[in-house]
C-alpha cells in the first residue's frame, strides 16, 4: 500500500471501529525481505504485521527465519547470493529458537501524538533532500 492508501485504511478504521490504532497481519512473501517467516497457515503470506495510528505506520516488524536451511531456501529464491549471506546463515546453525523484531518510527509517533504537520517538526536533525547536516 501506498502512503494515501493506508490513510485511507486508517478513515475506514476509524469510521467502523471508533479507533485510531489498528494492526496489519500477514504480508505478501514478495514483499518481505528473505529472512521473513513464512506463514504456516497462509500460502504466500510472511509472518509479518505494521502497526498504525491515523492511517501512519508507525512500527513494523516480522517474525524472523531461525532455520539455516530455510534462510539458504529464501536466498536462492529471491537471488540473494549465499557467498555475502554466509556469516549470517551460519550463526543459525548453532541453534536459535523461533524470535521476531520490529522497529517503531519514534518521530512518526510523535508527530501523531501531537498533530504536528510533519515529521520534521519531530525530528532534532530533520533530513530532506536540501538538508543533510545539522
Amino acid at each position: 500500500m501506498n502512503t494515501a492508501q493506508e490513510r485511507r485504511v486508517g478513515e475506514l478504521v476509524k469510521a467502523k471501529y471508533h479507533t485510531d490504532f489498528f494492526i496489519l497481519d500477514k504480508f505478501p512473501e514478495a514483499v518481505r525481505p528473505f529472512y521473513t517467516m513464512p506463514s504456516p497457515n497462509m500460502p504466500g503470506y510472511a509472518n509479518a504485521y505494521d502497526f498504525f495510528i491515523r492511517g501512519e505506520e508507525i512500527m513494523s516488524g516480522s517474525q524472523r527465519v531461525h532455520l539455516p536451511e530455510l534462510l539458504a531456501q529464501r536466498c536462492e529464491q529471491r537471488g540473494v547470493t549465499l557467498e555475502k549471506v554466509k556469516d549470517y546463515i551460519e550463526a543459525f546453525e548453532y541453534g536459535i529458537g523461533p524470535h521476531a523484531g520490529g522497529g517503531v518510527g519514534l518521530e512518526r509517533v510523535v508527530m501523531l501524538m501531537l498533530g504536528l504537520p510533519n515529521i520534521r517538526y519531530a525530528s532534532l536533525f530533520p533530513r530532506d533532500p536540501e538538508r543533510l547536516s545539522p
